[in-house]
């Protein structure tokens, strides 16, 4: 009794007075010895009162865990949370999800964003599209999309030059590819000088204007700079695109295949219709 006072905890339990004072003496009844010490108003829990609550108090915790569980057995399949890459996201998956929600309306979406895999572990999600080789310890990945990596500059920046001499220009880069500089050079069969460092982005997203605001040159991934590059908002003078060694794939803990939504997710987005 966290209160010392019969009142706060029967309002808290919604009982009466009388109803905790007979659980209270019915349990030092069954324990053959006091548990709290009475003064005034106020009850203290004795030493032996003390341990047996530190005892006891995880296994109520987790007896109230797993029948809130079991009152709600079904409702895991029925709330999807869904991890995803923001750039990836926002351009590629989020405008096709539409078609998801309208195939299961029964099901919920919850969508968290991260860079990393670490980061939906943390965020516990169920799926999620990670980038990489499709390997990870105890996930299943299956591939969903390919990519190509491209140079592309804001038209300003070149300043008329009709020569690219991709050198001449600083460097946009990202914490998250660091070998995307050294993989699109090595496709393009051109060496790597790698002699003008720019600014650091976290995301796509970030990078992409600051190509556009003409702060340097990015390797982007060609399916998220198609439209600037059909507008002409940005240009790729250095060369053409070269496909990536890595892919976006969609992933989940092995331990959750079994589950109708991530079935649904998974036969959905590697459908044709997708």
């Amino acid at each position: 009794m966290k209160t010392g006072q019969v009142t706060r905890a029967a309002e808290a339990l919604n009982l009466t007075q009388s109803a905790v004072s007979r659980q209270i003496g019915n349990l030092e009844d069954f324990v053959r010895q006091p548990l709290f010490t009475r003064q005034r108003k106020r009850l203290i829990p004795t030493d032996a009162g003390l341990q047996y609550a530190a005892s006891v108090a995880p296994l109520l915790a987790n007896l109230e865990s797993e029948t809130l569980r079991l009152i709600t057995w079904g409702a895991e399949d029925r709330v999807l949370t869904l991890g995803l890459l923001p750039t990836f996201g926002s351009r590629w998956l989020i405008p096709k999800l539409g078609g998801f929600t309208s195939a299961h309306g029964d099901i919920q979406l919850n969508i968290v964003t991260g860079l990393t895999p670490d980061d939906f572990k943390a965020a516990d999600a169920d799926v999620a599209i990670q980038y990489g080789d499709g390997v990870w310890p105890d996930m299943t990945a299956h591939k969903v999309v390919e990519e190509e990596i491209i140079a592309v500059v804001a038209p300003a920046l070149m300043k008329g030059r009709k020569d690219a001499i991709i050198d001449d220009y600083d460097r946009l880069l990202m914490t998250t590819r660091p070998t995307a500089w050294t993989e699109w050079l090595a496709g393009s069969e051109l060496e790597d000088v790698g002699t003008k460092g720019g600014a650091q982005f976290e995301n796509f997203t970030m990078m992409i204007e600051a190509a556009r605001s003409g702060l340097g040159v990015a390797v982007l991934p060609l399916m998220y700079v198609a439209d600037d590059l059909a507008t002409g908002r940005l240009i790729a003078p250095f060369g053409g695109p070269v496909k990536s060694r890595n892919a976006y794939y969609l992933a989940y803990a092995t331990n959750r295949a079994h589950m109708k939504k991530v079935q649904a997710f998974k036969d959905w987005l590697l459908s044709a219709e997708a």
